[in-house]
């Protein structure tokens, strides 16, 4: 699994890499380099594999995908830690952006970053069926906006110190983190062509991979350790964050995210043996301490 996990991560910063490399070069490509890399566990990209394999994608054609994945959630991650938006100084074991280049600059290299992440996906060399190109584009947008990362941090930041319902939280969640992960199980579908019916029972699956990662980014919060984290834990109780953890208490989140789980490993078990990497993917995700 990690030896996998850091293949895919390498490929997909040397693409990056090389792809900045040939930009015009501007005032902002450093502050995006360092928001970009070297980034996080690329569990977003893992997953657009893993369910690339089921359907025999191509793996340059994802690399090109999960790097512009990557953008978008690297933007998203700069412009989280905003002092307007959550207010943190230490992201994936180093200084916030805005810490490290003031927060104009962040606000402008996580945007973009979030272009560069559609100039990926326009690239001529990004040999694609134009309407499957057109189709990434748009999913893509819609994760990236108000019906997705933006509408969920919006209600995140909207519902501190508040009462909030349980299918409040969960819609919250999965609109600031299951989009990503619905887009990364639906791209090798688009590529592939393949009928609406399909799209739409591997969006709601990655809609729940998506939760049950959130689910574990907030366990992570509340008993982990800063120094193995990288980040600030132990925030989401200091700032009055809706979370299934405030509502439902530690020990009743976890037996919820693990019934998710195991929902999630029984719908894979359908593509047989091509289901292995995903359902080690779902289970690191639950697994990890960091």
């Amino acid at each position: 699994m990690k030896k996998k996990l850091n293949q895919i991560a390498k490929d997909t910063n040397l693409f990056l890499k090389r792809y900045i490399r040939n930009q015009k070069k501007t005032d902002l490509i450093v502050p995006m380099k360092y928001g970009l890399f070297p980034g996080g566990k690329k569990i977003r990209s893992k997953i657009l594999f893993d369910i690339g394999q089921l359907f025999n994608v191509n793996y340059q054609s994802l690399i090109k995908v999960g790097a512009a994945v990557e953008c978008i959630h690297a933007y998203s991650l700069i412009h989280d830690d905003l002092p307007c938006m959550d207010n943190d100084s230490l992201r994936r074991g180093k200084k916030a952006t805005h810490v490290k280049y003031g927060e104009s600059t962040a606000v402008l290299a996580g945007n973009s970053l979030l272009t560069m992440a559609f100039e990926i996906l326009t690239d001529k060399k990004f040999l694609l069926n134009e309407k499957a190109k057109v189709e990434l584009i748009k999913k893509l947008s819609e994760c990236a906006g108000h019906i997705g990362i933006a509408g969920g941090q919006y209600s995140d930041l909207d519902f501190e110190n508040k009462k909030i319902s349980k299918n409040k939280i969960i819609k919250m969640q999965v609109k600031k983190t299951g989009k990503l992960f619905s887009f990364c199980c639906i791209a090798p579908l688009i590529i592939k062509q393949k009928n609406k019916k399909d799209i739409k029972k591997f969006d709601e699956l990655g809609s729940n991979i998506g939760l049950i990662f959130q689910i574990a980014d907030d366990l992570i919060d509340y008993s982990g350790d800063a120094k193995k984290v990288g980040k600030r834990t132990r925030k989401d109780k200091k700032k009055g964050k809706a979370t299934l953890i405030s509502l439902l208490g530690y020990e009743k989140t976890i037996k919820y995210v693990n019934s998710i789980k195991l929902k999630l490993i029984n719908k894979f078990e359908n593509y047989g043996s091509k289901s292995k990497h995903i359902n080690e993917t779902i289970n690191y995700i639950l697994s990890r301490t960091k």
